[in-house]
């Protein structure tokens, strides 16, 4: 599979839709690295850590690329290289095959994947709501209207198997009907997702910001589930529903428990600045290329997802639960699968950062 990465420093001025570069692989345990990394900085005798985002310029995803400009990683002593792919499954992958050490994607990957009998654990939680909001194309105002109305569309995905394919199969299947009374389309999200709603291709999509504002700001298309707010999220998934976070195999987090506390650390770090600042403050420290060509539709953005970041890195209260339930909603073999939620996640490196060890 094609990894594409980019250094934090000196980027150069690319869409945030199209970071096209490649990446190598790694082992299972820390190495020894000379290069220059995402944390700004470059030591021949700190571990390179490997970490996959779903997306880099997604504003879910922030703290990964935030952490690396504030120099968090750095200040850790290691040196963090961050490889952006467009979806979340495909980060898994890279992780469960041993390509990199660690995952900034969604937390219900990690229960989907502990049924077939893969290990990964959440070190620290990112995201308390999902921050997605299924938009549907202006053109379906009329045809789409409830939750019901989705059997039989064309409902654009970032890849088959996502977290954004979770979410669209639970919607559906809230609606009353089965989660193959839809067709999922792999289109990504930022442009290319864009371009599917203009092409005809979707009759709507599971996405996040800015990709939400962007379709707002060109009048392609309407919010009629939002998953972003605490409030709706509770409505809509029945809890608190924790999202994206940072996650590595069980074994790595055993084997490397000090590399495993640096990055906790760093992490922490970083939501406590994402609570303590402005977003204006959190817009400047990333690339221009995020804003999409506007800053100001990004900093409405940003500020319209401030409440999802959790404020210290821990799991919420019964979240795990809450994901457990939607995903049995429309894959009922997970019912079945002896699920142990404990084993999904951790708060002792959390625990640990906040104290200051």
């Amino acid at each position: 599979m094609k990894l594409r990465f980019k250094l934090s420093t000196g980027i150069a001025a690319i869409s945030a839709f199209a970071l096209l570069v490649t990446g190598c692989g790694t082992n299972s345990s820390p190495t020894s690295d000379a290069k220059t990394s995402n944390s700004g900085g470059s030591s021949s005798s700190a571990p390179t850590i490997k970490i996959m985002v779903g997306g880099m310029s997604k504003i879910i995803y922030l703290p990964a690329e935030l952490t690396a400009r504030l120099g968090y990683f750095k200040q850790e002593g290691l040196n963090v290289q961050l490889l952006d792919e467009t979806a979340g499954v495909s980060a898994e992958d890279e992780l469960v095959s041993g390509q990199v050490d660690g995952v900034v994607g969604f937390y219900d990957h990690i229960i989907d994947l502990q049924a077939k009998g893969k290990n990964l654990v959440d070190v620290v939680q990112l995201n308390a709501t999902p921050g997605e909001r299924l938009m549907v194309v202006n053109s379906e105002k009329n045809q789409i209207k409830t939750l019901a109305d989705l059997k039989g569309k064309k409902i654009g995905v970032t890849d088959l198997g996502s977290s954004t394919n979770f979410l669209a199969s639970y919607l559906v299947v809230k609606g009353g009907n089965s989660a193959s009374s839809y067709t999922p389309v792999p289109v990504g999200a930022g442009q290319t997702l864009i371009a599917a709603m203009q092409q005809g291709r979707i009759d709507a999509a599971v996405t996040t910001e800015p990709t939400v504002s962007l379709l707002e700001q060109k009048n392609l298309a309407f919010p009629l589930v939002d998953m972003a707010s605490v409030d709706a999220m509770n409505k809509v998934l029945g809890g608190t529903y924790p999202a994206s976070c940072f996650y590595m195999k069980a074994d790595y987090v055993q084997a490397h428990p000090d590399v495993v506390q640096k990055l906790a650390d760093a992490f922490v770090k970083t939501m406590q600045y994402i609570h303590t600042h402005t977003p204006e403050q959190i817009a400047d420290q990333l690339p221009s290329e995020y804003y999409a060509g506007n800053k100001q539709m990004y900093l409405m953005a940003l500020t319209k997802s401030m409440p999802m970041f959790t404020p210290d890195g821990k799991m919420p209260t019964n979240g795990p639960e809450t994901v457990l339930n939607v995903l049995t909603a429309f894959n009922p073999q997970l019912k079945h699968a002896n699920i142990n939620l404990s084993a999904t996640y951790t708060t002792q490196f959390v625990d640990k950062a906040l104290q200051g060890h």
